[in-house]
């Protein structure tokens, strides 16, 4: 459970978002609502795939980003451009843990300068900051 303190923390950066479960779920709800949800799923994946261990799991697991988020008509295509996308392509047979690395920091950089601002100006964002400041206060005015 997340605190006001930690809701209006979330302006500050799309990290502090990403890493509290209630606000990746406000975001991901906002992203949603913008049809770019694909973003912040690719993210996850690559943040997933990065602690992947097995290295049978790895080249799985590298397919399944591809074919889910990279190749040509992928059911979440995600929008990187050309040189990305085909070394990702070149490589894929072989992968490795940071395959997906220039990907993901562009993907990233997006979200942080594109989609989180509108994000901390959307009645997402606000509806939840109101609701942590509610939740503050019955805690400190019981008598409420």
């Amino acid at each position: 459970r997340s605190s006001a303190g930690e809701t209006m923390a979330w302006s500050e950066s799309v990290d502090t978002v990403l890493a509290n479960k209630e606000g990746l779920a406000a975001f991901r709800t906002f992203l949603k609502s913008e049809f770019s949800e694909e973003n912040v799923e690719f993210w996850l994946a690559c943040e997933d795939f990065k602690k992947t261990k097995s290295s049978a799991k790895v080249a799985s697991k590298a397919r399944k980003i591809y074919s889910d988020f990279i190749q040509a008509d992928a059911p979440k295509e995600i929008n990187i451009d050309f040189h990305t996308k085909n070394d990702i392509s070149q490589n894929i047979s072989e992968p490795t843990l940071s395959c997906f690395d220039a990907a993901q920091r562009s993907i990233y950089s997006l979200m942080a300068k594109d989609s989180f601002p509108r994000f901390l100006r959307s009645e997402v964002y606000k509806e939840l900051v109101r609701k942590h400041q509610d939740r503050n206060q019955k805690r400190w005015l019981p008598f409420l």
